[in-house]
């Protein structure tokens, strides 16, 4: 089975396993890919306010992940020269394009689900 890449025009082995596409997929969908997309959904968040957002995830774990989103181009990286520097987040048009039917998975998953009481 063949992938198109409809901006370049490469064709991708989506099943082979050196196809480029696989990283990117095992990125987004590895454990903590998922909830980092959709926090950087609706806004650029500072690594501290991710950290936060997203409960359980360890700063080492945190880092990891947004380096290799940021290494794949669907999260930008933006550091302003102050003391301590302030590094800011956000989604790149790509990552916006694969967040969105992330956002819309949790959207079906959490309607179905009964209600419960905030932690």
């Amino acid at each position: 089975m063949q992938v198109t890449s409809a901006e370049a025009g490469n064709h991708y082995e989506v099943f082979h396993t050196d196809c480029p596409a696989r990283d990117i997929v095992d990125h987004v969908t590895s454990r903590w890919g998922v909830w980092v997309l959709i926090s950087l959904r609706s806004n650029d968040l500072r690594f501290h306010e991710l950290r936060d957002t997203i409960r359980g995830i360890s700063e080492k774990m945190l880092a990891q992940t947004l380096r290799a989103l940021v290494h794949d181009g669907l999260v930008w990286r933006n550091v302003e020269p102050t003391t301590p520097p302030h590094v800011t987040y956000g989604l790149t048009d790509f990552g916006q394009n694969i967040g969105e039917p992330l956002t819309d998975l949790f959207n079906r998953i959490t309607q179905r689900l009964s209600p419960t009481s905030p932690e």
